[in-house]
Order: structure tokens, then sequence, then C-alpha cells
């Protein structure tokens, strides 16, 4: 009776001994992060305005851009950034102007008229984060 009650102990500590020995083989992959942009600034030099929203909304927007495309002139009344995936995209503001390729980022100037053309021979697929009061408008076209 004792020789039954041994084994089955016995048959667990080797189980999980086992199990603990190959799971430590395993090396999980780490998550990694890193900062993309971290700024006070528009692409353009200008600082960033101080904002207060009573609701805040976000709006991410996927905006694919065609070679040889010209966007037109419009204002941003809101903070906004966005990731260049692919192609390349110029923005052109009266006095500057900034050329974006894949896997760039840029700080949109708020406020401020300006335009992007697609510069390059494929399609320029961009997302945009905007942070706005909730209900407003993210884009204004220039008249």
């Amino acid at each position: 009776m004792k020789i039954r009650m041994i084994f089955p102990n016995a048959l667990l500590t080797l189980v999980l001994f086992s199990l603990a020995l190959l799971l430590s083989s395993f090396s999980p992959s780490a998550a990694t992060s890193k900062d993309l942009i971290k700024t006070t600034s528009s692409w353009n030099g200008e600082p960033l305005p101080s904002i207060q929203l009573q609701q805040p909304e976000i709006t991410i927007k996927e905006i694919i851009v065609e070679p040889g495309e010209k966007l037109p002139w419009h204002q941003h009344p809101v903070l906004n950034t966005g990731i260049l995936l692919s192609g390349q995209l110029t923005v052109h503001t009266q006095d500057k102007k900034v050329t974006l390729n894949a896997g760039e980022v840029l700080v949109e100037v708020m406020n401020t008229s300006h335009y992007g053309e697609n510069t390059g021979d494929e399609p320029a697929k961009v997302i945009v984060f905007y942070i706005a009061e909730k209900d407003s408008k993210v884009t204004i076209l220039d008249q």
C-alpha cells in the first residue's frame, strides 16, 4: 500500500520537474518599444499650442494619395500626427516643404495652410491621428 501511494507522488514530481525544465528552455520574445517621434513642435518648427478639451475625441484616418496627386490647400484646427506607411509624400506650406519616405513620421502644422502631394511612383499610404474636441472638424479646406 505504501508503494502505491509513493509511486503517484514520485510520478507527479517527475512530471512537474520535466515540465519546469521544458518551460525554462523556451525564451519568450520580449516586447520592444521605441519612440517614433517625441516633440513639442510641428514639422515646420512652430511650437505646438496648448490645448484643453472638454470631451476629447481621437480620430485615426488612413489616407491614400495616388502618384502625382496633389491635395487641396487646407488647414487643421486640431493637433495631428501621421506615419507614412508606403510611398513618398511632400508637404508644402507657403514657405517650407518636407518630403517623407515610407516609415517616417510627421507632426502636422496646426492652423497653417498647407497641402500634400505624392512625388513618388507608388501610392502614398499615411495613417493620421487627430485629437480634437468631440464632433469638431479635423480638416478645413482653404477658400
